[in-house]
């Protein structure tokens, strides 16, 4: 899985009835889906406000518990603020909400290279990662 979150403009993410891309509602319990994951290439998380996080825990549940290796994607109401966790949390991409300047994302990952904790992405704690 790459580590790096890819930006998508709202314009270009497209819901058009793919079979592969699975949409699955902020209420919805990751544990309980009643498909095949190996069937599916990517996973639409919402955020219905930039509020509401339960999209991480499932995001989390999906890569850690249940080790879908495709790409999760964030949409609904992303901002620049919440990418780094998004990323920490197991998404790959992230619609950001219309009006929202991506070029200054990247920032936001300058700022925070290195944690101190593992992640969904990398288990291991920077102790752990430093003398392997």
């Amino acid at each position: 899985m790459n580590k790096t979150l890819k930006l998508v403009a709202a314009e270009d993410h497209v819901d058009d009835g793919d079979p592969k891309v699975l949409q699955l509602a902020n209420d919805a319990d990751p544990l309980a889906i009643a498909v095949c994951l190996q069937d599916i290439d990517r996973i639409d998380l919402h955020f219905p406000k930039f509020t509401d996080g339960r999209a991480y825990s499932q995001a989390f549940l999906l890569r850690r518990r249940m080790g879908f290796q495709g790409e999760i994607r964030a949409t609904g109401d992303v901002l620049i603020d919440q990418l780094v966790q998004m990323q920490r949390m197991g998404f790959s991409s992230a619609v950001l909400r219309e009006g929202v300047d991506a070029s200054a994302a990247q920032r936001q990952f300058d700022r925070f290279a290195a944690f101190y904790q593992g992640d969904a992405v990398t288990a291991d704690p920077i102790f752990k990662r430093e003398h392997a």
